[in-house]
């Protein structure tokens, strides 16, 4: 096991742990996510598979939202065609970060237009020992590890796939709030409160996380990304004290050798604390300055971001500017992946997203050394 703050010196050191083909290992993905030298810096856009495209609609109305995150065959078929539309340099895993809460026994369902419903959210130490034990859950989740393998199975050999879950304070805010929140009022009255059952929350879903991450690794993943969409609403001293630590224990405890990304939505107050989490990879949002984290990161880990996913809906002269701003921002940075800040928006046009893409692919040729 390795310590928080050293996982970049161990994915470097470990070798190709994962027998990867040789031509995924030294993908400029995983290169960068290593600070190693590449010839431009790699670009995937977070939910690069949604519903802007026409290909995920046509998928999802099959069913509801959950039946196509339970079907291995359709959420592989939205993941790889997102991937070659868009010719991007890594695929990611589709599924959900809340399957892990209906996994562990918690109701799950999503309205339309209100977006993710929780009907039990829990209140009281008894709610949360009442949850399933994490290796149970874990082993519920099975069609996930399904879904990437035959991600895997049919990605060219030069692109890697990327596993994924939430982050254990976006989920137990989920799970607390029973849904979305603007204040978190819940959430943040539970911690102060029933500090022993936040402790027992955060306990239980990083149990169930490793768990769930490590059957990911198994099942093909060459690189995990935690979500950590909620982490902006706490301050820097509750960060510190009733979120680091769990999280924390949750990168330290995965897989050696496989990069951890770690994404924080509206973290840029955090960036401190987050740096030393024992990421191998900082995602940052839009309001996160990327030359600060690449400063931060130097030797440490890399980073990925951090373009506003709204430029995708300016005319295309200012998104571009808006790209090569970014590259700009993350010439110095000890490993770059370009990506967006937070996910493609629903109106966004597919066609721009993959001009996008090319541009920044030849664009930052001109970055030279490390990504």
């Amino acid at each position: 096991m390795t310590r928080p703050g050293l996982r970049r010196s161990g994915i470097r050191s470990s070798g190709n742990v994962l027998g990867l083909p040789a031509a995924r290992w030294d993908s400029r993905f995983l290169r960068a996510c290593r600070g190693e030298s590449v010839d431009r810096p790699p670009v995937w856009l977070l939910r690069q598979a949604g519903r802007y495209m026409a290909h995920y609609r046509e998928r999802r109305a099959l069913g509801s939202f959950l039946d196509l995150c339970k079907d291995p065959d359709r959420a592989s078929q939205v993941a790889l065609f997102a991937r070659e539309f868009l010719n991007v340099d890594a695929a990611i895993l589709f599924s959900d970060i809340l399957v892990v809460l209906a996994a562990l026994g918690m109701p799950l369902d999503y309205r339309e237009n209100e977006g993710p419903h929780l009907s039990r959210p829990l209140g009281s130490l008894g709610d949360v020992n009442a949850l399933r034990p994490a290796g149970a859950a874990a082993a519920d989740l099975g069609y996930v590890d399904e879904a990437l393998r035959r991600t895997v199975a049919n990605l060219p050999a030069d692109i890697p796939c990327i596993g994924f879950s939430g982050a254990p304070f976006t989920l137990a805010a989920y799970a607390i709030e029973g849904g979305g929140s603007r204040q978190f009022a819940r959430t943040k009255t539970f911690m102060y409160r029933e500090t022993a059952a936040w402790d027992a929350l955060m306990t239980r879903l990083v149990d169930v996380l490793i768990l769930h991450l490590t059957a990911q690794v198994a099942a093909g993943a060459a690189a995990l990304q935690i979500f950590d969409s909620w982490a902006g609403h706490v301050t820097a001293a509750d960060h510190r004290e009733f979120v680091q630590p769990h999280l924390r224990r949750l990168i330290v405890c995965l897989p050696a050798g496989v990069p951890v990304i770690l994404y924080s939505g509206g973290g840029a107050h955090l960036l401190d604390l987050l740096a030393d989490c024992g990421a191998d990879v900082l995602g940052c949002d839009p309001t996160t300055d990327l030359r600060r984290a690449g400063d931060l990161g130097r030797g440490r880990f890399a980073v990925q971001g951090n373009l506003d996913p709204t430029l995708l809906l300016a005319p295309r002269p200012r998104l571009l500017a808006g790209a090569d701003a970014v590259l700009a921002a993350a010439a110095g940075a000890d490993g770059f992946i370009f990506n967006l800040g937070q996910g493609i928006l629903k109106e966004t046009d597919p066609e721009l997203a993959k001009a996008l893409v090319a541009h920044v692919q030849a664009a930052g040729r001109g970055m030279t050394g490390r990504a």
